[in-house]
């Protein structure tokens, strides 16, 4: 195998799959990245078993070359080095030769490297998934997605469910829904032409597998296909490939936990609500959670106050667009408030309280395609 390459463009693919390479997989091969070239350009695999990275690099694209001598063939790199070698070559192209006894060399400029591969034949082989259920969202709206829910997922393996984002498809609308049984994100967007003849319900995708494919994505209008299987989900663009396992076991029913009705209604500022937050957190950080409390006032203002009895307390009035319904004490944990209101993006939010004990709903005013739950916390 042999190959000359653009420095930047392997990088960039090194950078992708090796979020999918972990050092301490029970597979040896797969502390290794695959390496493959073939007459169209030059492939990249990285996998942990729980999820598996394919990014291609083409031979050329839009005029420009990329990759070119290419003779085929195919080789298994050690992980630990190769992103290193590369990104510290002195030159803008680099060299890439195997020879038959799996001795690689990588030449840049004046620098020579050589690695000893492995046999890419003992490389596991990537499922190619066969399914109906496929559909295509733009890229941008599906890092929203991720974005606004994928934080409330449950850190602790206790639930292992919990940790998965649940992704469902009915009416013609895709939803994604996280809760660790604190709170809940949720969004939802409307598909009308695409999702016709789809529908299902109990899809759930690791969430660390979400937050390393929002970390490679980028802001573009380009779709993505979505494809899901039993126990798999393939995430793929033009030259990405991003397959992750899905998580095993029934997601609890969340809708249940969304109150109908509300006692407290608050139309109020996004920004300024979340900083008076933040600054009544400082004196929370004892506890674990930062609890501040929150209490209405007369003529439309709340009281934000934070009292941690060996540091000290802090007191905050914030005025509200409009306060109606009953009085209200209650109070939160200052971090799962923050967390909600930061990945809100209208400057006003809709928050509904149901009493001092009940969960409450933070919406964004005029738009009920994000929804966030947060359970109050107990503090006498």
């Amino acid at each position: 195998m042999k190959f000359t390459i653009q420095r930047d463009q392997l990088m960039e693919s090194i950078q992708d799959v090796m979020k999918a390479i972990s050092s301490r997989t029970t597979i040896p091969i797969l502390t290794g990245m695959k390496v493959e070239a073939t007459e169209h350009g030059v492939k990249l695999t990285g996998s942990d078993s729980d999820i598996s990275i394919e990014s291609f690099i083409p031979k050329e694209e839009d005029g420009i070359v990329y990759v070119e001598n290419i003779q085929p063939g195919s080789i298994v790199l050690q992980a630990k080095y190769f992103p290193d070698i590369v990104r510290k070559l002195p030159q803008q192209t680099v060299e890439l030769e195997v020879d038959d006894h799996l001795n690689v060399g990588i030449r840049s400029g004046s620098a020579e490297f050589n690695l000893n591969g492995q046999d890419a034949e003992e490389y596991p082989h990537l499922p190619q998934l066969q399914t109906e259920q496929s559909f295509e969202v733009p890229i941008d709206l599906l890092k929203d997605l991720i974005r606004q829910t994928v934080f409330a997922v449950s850190t602790s393996e206790t639930r292992p469910i919990l940790t998965g984002v649940n992704i469902m498809v009915e009416n013609s609308e895709l939803y994604f829904v996280a809760t660790d049984s604190h709170r809940l994100a949720s969004r939802k967007i409307p598909m009308q032409e695409q999702l016709q003849n789809l529908s299902f319900n109990n899809i759930v995708v690791p969430g660390k597998s979400l937050t390393e494919l929002n970390k490679i994505l980028d802001d573009s209008q380009e779709t993505i296909e979505i494809s899901v299987t039993e126990n798999q989900i393939l995430f793929r663009t033009q030259h990405l490939y991003f397959l992750s396992r899905l998580l095993d076991g029934n997601y609890p029913e969340t809708s249940r936990l969304i109150p109908d009705q509300s006692k407290t209604i608050m139309h109020i500022d996004t920004k300024e609500l979340l900083q008076s937050i933040d600054r009544a957190a400082l004196l929370a950080k004892e506890n674990r959670n930062s609890v501040v409390k929150l209490t209405t006032k007369t003529d439309n203002h709340i009281e934000i106050t934070s009292n941690s009895p060996e540091v000290g307390k802090v007191v905050e009035e914030v005025e509200a667009e409009s306060l109606e319904g009953e009085e209200l004490k209650i109070s939160f944990s200052a971090k799962y408030m923050m967390d909600a209101l930061k990945v809100i993006d209208t400057e006003k939010v809709n928050i509904q309280f149901t009493g001092a004990m009940r969960p409450f709903l933070i919406r964004p005013i005029d738009n009920d395609q994000i929804l966030q739950l947060i359970l109050p916390v107990r503090t006498y």
